[in-house]
């Protein structure tokens, strides 16, 4: 072989064993959880609205005692309308990242969208809370029920707002997480270099 094909050779294997990342250094399934994210990002929202939807539903008894007691103007029909929606954006929500294809930009403005109007009942049912309450002609008294409602209400909709922050900041910390080493290296073989997996 001539002293040109030698040098040819070395150059191929030069490229076909360069490194793409470092090698992680922590517990196998904090390294598989983080492949996991690099995989799907979208999952850290989706966990929020999750959250959101859950920790509503388990108050749903102290929202519907409240509106039995305050009877305020369409109060039910923002209740329902937060409950059926809270429920329809997370469907739309994991409709908009189809596995292996772009993002579905059309059904992530619909889930926006339903975001703000879960977000826009839940201010309307506060502020009818906050009217019945204080108003100078036989107001409302505070019960232990209505006081759990409107504060929830305050956690819910910082949720939603956190939920729909990180789904536009994916971009962002999307190449953060690519940043992160999560390769091993294969044991008894030193010639190898270090290999990423991922959970498939």
């Amino acid at each position: 072989m001539s002293d040109t094909s030698k040098e040819k050779v070395k150059d191929s294997n030069k490229k076909g064993t360069k490194r793409s990342g470092g090698v992680f250094k922590g517990p196998e399934f904090l390294r598989k959880f983080i492949v996991s994210l690099k995989r799907r990002p979208q999952n850290v929202p989706l966990v929020i609205y999750v959250i959101a939807f859950c920790y509503y539903s388990l108050n749903l008894t102290n929202v519907s005692h409240t509106t039995a007691r305050i009877l305020g103007r369409n109060m039910g029909l923002y209740g329902f309308i937060t409950m059926l929606f809270s429920i329809l954006l997370i469907v739309c929500f994991m409709n908009s990242f189809p596995r292996r294809k772009k993002a579905n930009i059309p059904m992530l403005i619909i889930m926006f969208l339903m975001t703000g109007v879960v977000i826009f009942c839940d201010t309307k049912y506060q502020n009818t809370v906050f009217t019945a309450l204080f108003r100078a002609d036989n107001p409302v008294k505070v019960e232990d029920y209505i006081a759990k409602a409107y504060n929830m209400l305050n956690i819910h909709v910082m949720l939603l707002g956190i939920a729909s922050g990180l789904t536009v900041l994916m971009p962002l910390y999307k190449k953060l997480l690519a940043k992160i080493p999560t390769g091993i290296v294969i044991e008894g073989n030193d010639n190898m270099t270090d290999i990423e997996l991922s959970d498939d």
